[in-house]
């Protein structure tokens, strides 16, 4: 079964092929294709983003397609960055340039308030309109600095107090087991293997 994985993102083209390996899937991301629409992430939520990347995807491709969208929400600046977290800094800003602007906001805001979770929103599209949603949230809190080479995006900032490390310190298989991506991409594993499934009974019965 091949799936397409509506981001060029290529650590969460790894995170999420890491999750699915074993599966009997082939992922392609959208790195594998020349032309493409655009698609402008205006949506207010991650599951409206992820959706509308989704649909936009596979009606091109008529692929069965895999979207996220996800992001991080400081409860200390009001939710902020939220869906915008990508682009926090700017349209086309780097992980840094984004882990910067977050650490500048929260400069002046005790350690013990620099509450935040990571949300993850998944959507599972398939060619003629049928699709799945999924979602799981990660609590942790912001540190001063980055710490650990592993991940991506906020990894480094952010703390995880029941394993006294930052996401990026975190092996990727320990990650991808407990993070919210990870969580929401085993859900969606197992919409995967059903459909699997329902085709080798087809095939079969042919």
């Amino acid at each position: 079964m091949r799936i397409v994985l509506a981001t060029k993102n290529e650590g969460k083209v790894r995170e999420i092929a890491q999750m699915m390996e074993g599966a009997g899937i082939e992922m392609l991301s959208l790195n594998h294709f020349a032309a493409l629409p655009e698609i402008v992430e205006d949506g207010t939520t991650y599951l409206e983003n992820a959706l509308k990347k989704a649909r936009t995807v596979s009606e091109f491709l008529g692929e069965t397609v895999l979207a996220d969208d996800s992001g991080l929400q400081v409860d200390a600046l009001g939710g902020e960055p939220g869906v915008y977290s990508a682009r926090y800094a700017g349209e086309g800003a780097t992980d840094e340039e984004n882990n910067a602007k977050l650490l500048a906001k929260l400069k002046e805001v005790p350690g013990e308030t620099r509450t935040a979770s990571f949300f993850c929103a998944l959507v599972l599209y398939q060619p003629g309109g049928l699709y799945h949603c999924f979602e799981a949230d990660w609590r942790g809190r912001i540190i001063d600095e980055g710490r650990g080479a592993n991940g991506f995006g906020y990894d480094p900032v952010f703390y995880l107090p029941e394993a006294d490390q930052t996401m990026a310190q975190l092996p990727p298989e320990v990650k991808n087991q407990v993070s919210h991506r990870g969580r929401a991409a085993r859900s969606a594993l197992d919409v995967l293997r059903e459909m699997l499934a329902a085709a080798e009974v087809t095939t079969s019965v042919r």
